[in-house]
């Protein structure tokens, strides 16, 4: 007997009339159609239903919607470009809440150019805010699959990785201050440009990372680096795992201040894109069983020359089999196209069971082969595709079916298989979560995982910051 689909409750006509006097009535969707696209999440792993979706102009606007819903009990389920990977940004299948749109506040603000900064509004794209820098002769060095559509309320939300964190961190590392709209609707103004400020505590940690949770970000300052006058790419062959952390280890001694990227890449990922992609070219003559995508930049002159020399000491120390490198932006693409087409590809290959963790990096080798071997042993025939960011240990380590499997028998082992890698990422002190957040895929694996008196003190933050939880219910915590 099918489950019989809870009724919604009923956006009242006043409701909904506030709503339209705050940010316009062409900015307060009940169309079932128009609100379709932001009932769902990427994976369409997760569907909910809302009482509208609202579409705010303005700092001004997100607070009085939110003074409003705190007022009446209205929950608000806050979604930027609506990328997030865990289930962060999508309402709940009550149909009680809104959906709180923030892609209208996509404004620059301000570029400061000695401070080196950008004052960006949250609804701005990752990929706006990096032609910005670029603009104005400066680069901002966050870099996401999802930059044409996520944006950077988003990306602060989510405490975003990306594969430049080897050097330049975090989502969190790149913001020097921050404007949020709390539960009550008052605003907290903390848009410092300040490197040094010790005025206290620093509330913006509160909220980055907090998916939304303890408050909606509207706003943020952000660091801005010198344009890279040189960058060189080069793609790499590798007999095993344990080649691509010498490889790692020798770059960081050569050009340690130079390495923006070191990405991990198995055989088998390069399979699924050159089967999948009628674009992709497989860079190399010969196939290996591992590559390592490297990129680095430089402010000065000689980095082809420096970057050769590192390879041809990883040649004559047998650490890498083969090498290409590439300067010019077409020739980098080239290198690129592989990893960026990973994600895209692996739905082509059947039923795909993820993981975003990470280990200490020098555990990154012994932790995937006893995945792979404990993944076979309980799927004969699954296929490991673990890729990304070893730079700083976050691997991508996802499971696809075996070849000819039934993808929905397989997929229906998703909690077991998540049972068996969280519990070796355990062994190995990793983080379930290393970049894509808790949201409602892993809400219930973090009081497995985390400190019991780490959970307490963000359920205390919760409580005090959203008493009437209002804020994204039933996301992390």
């Amino acid at each position: 007997m099918s489950r019989a689909t809870p009724s919604i409750p009923a956006a009242t006509d006043d409701l909904l009339a506030h709503f339209a006097s705050i940010v316009g009535a062409e900015h307060v969707i009940t169309d079932p159609g128009l609100m379709a696209s932001y009932l769902s999440e990427p994976r369409n792993l997760y569907h909910g239903r809302a009482r509208s979706i609202v579409l705010p102009g303005s700092t001004a606007e997100v607070a009085d919607i939110v003074t409003l819903c705190n007022a009446a009990g209205i929950k608000i389920v806050p979604q930027g470009g609506n990328t997030g990977l865990v289930g962060g940004q999508t309402p709940s299948e009550g149909g009680d809440e809104i959906v709180l749109s923030l892609t209208r506040m996509n404004r620059l603000r301000e570029i400061d150019i000695l401070s080196n900064t950008l004052t960006v509004e949250a609804g701005m794209t990752l990929k706006d805010v990096r032609a910005a820098a670029e603009a104005a002769g400066r680069y901002f060095p966050l870099a996401l699959n999802a930059a044409p559509a996520c944006t950077i309320g988003g990306n602060l939300a989510t405490n975003a990785g990306g594969s430049a964190a080897i050097a330049f961190g975090v989502a969190r590392d790149l913001v020097l201050g921050i404007e949020v709209v709390l539960a009550d609707g008052r605003v907290l103004n903390d848009l410092s440009k300040l490197k040094k400020n010790n005025t206290g505590y620093d509330l913006k940690n509160l909220f980055i990372g907090s998916e939304g949770t303890l408050g909606v970000i509207t706003a943020a300052v952000l660091k801005l680096f010198p344009k890279p006058h040189a960058t060189v790419t080069a793609l790499v062959g590798l007999a095993d795992l344990d080649r691509a952390l010498q490889l790692l280890s020798l770059a960081q001694d050569k050009v340690s201040a130079e390495l923006k990227t070191f990405e991990l890449l198995p055989r088998i990922a390069f399979d699924f894109v050159l089967k999948n992609d009628a674009a992709a070219v497989d860079p190399l003559p010969a196939p290996y069983p591992y590559y390592a995508l490297l990129e680095f930049t430089s402010q000065g002159i000689g980095l082809a020359e420096r970057v050769d020399e590192l390879l041809d000491a990883a040649r004559a120390r047998e650490i890498i089999a083969e090498a290409r490198t590439a300067t010019a932006p077409a020739s980098r693409k080239v290198l690129w196209h592989i990893r960026l087409k990973i994600p895209d590809v692996q739905v082509n290959e059947g039923g795909s069971i993820k993981h975003d963790i990470s280990v200490p990096i020098a555990a990154v080798p012994a932790f995937l082969r006893e995945v792979e071997a404990a993944v076979t042993a309980r799927i004969p025939g699954a296929r490991l595709v673990a890729f990304g960011h070893l730079g700083d240990g976050n691997i991508h380590c996802n499971v696809s079916q075996p070849v000819g499997a039934d993808k929905a028998t397989f997929l229906a082992r998703w909690d077991e298989i998540n049972a068996l890698v969280h519990g070796i990422v355990a062994k190995y002190h990793g983080s379930i979560s290393a970049e894509h957040g808790i949201g409602q895929m892993k809400r219930g694996l973090l009081p497995g995982v985390k400190d019991p008196v780490a959970l307490d003190l963000m359920r205390t933050l919760k409580k005090t910051l959203d008493p009437k939880d209002i804020l994204n219910p039933g996301k992390v915590v």
